[in-house]
C-alpha cells in the first residue's frame, strides 16, 4: 500500500499508480481502500497529530497532507502504514 500512496502523492492518478506499480489488485479494491483511508483520517490525523505537528504541505487533499505527516512522523521507516501499526498498536485502516 505504501509505494502506492508514494506515487499518488507525487502526482499520480490511482489507476496510473496502479499500473506503474503493477499491482495485482482490481482498480475497484484501490477506490476501496481510499474511500476506507479517507473514512478513517480523523483517527489517524489525530494519533499523528499526538506525536508530531503537521509538516508545512502544498497538498490542498486532507489524505495527501496525511501521507506527509506519516512519513514525517516515521522517516526512518521503509513503510510508515506498518510503522504506525506497531507503534500505535491500532490498524492503520481503521
Amino acid at each position: 500500500m505504501w509505494p502506492w500512496l508514494v506515487e499518488v502523492l507525487a502526482g499520480l492518478s490511482l489507476k496510473a499508480a496502479a499500473e506503474k506499480l503493477r499491482l495485482p489488485f482490481a482498480l475497484e479494491t484501490l477506490y476501496r481502500l481510499r474511500r476506507s483511508l479517507r473514512r478513517g483520517l480523523d483517527k489517524l490525523r489525530t494519533r499523528l497529530g499526538r506525536e508530531q505537528s503537521p509538516p508545512a504541505s502544498r497538498q490542498s487533499q486532507p489524505l495527501l497532507q496525511t501521507v506527509e505527516h506519516l512519513r514525517a512522523v516515521f522517516p526512518d521507516s521503509a513503510c510508515p502504514p506498518t510503522a504506525f501499526q506497531l507503534y500505535f498498536q491500532h490498524p492503520f485502516l481503521g
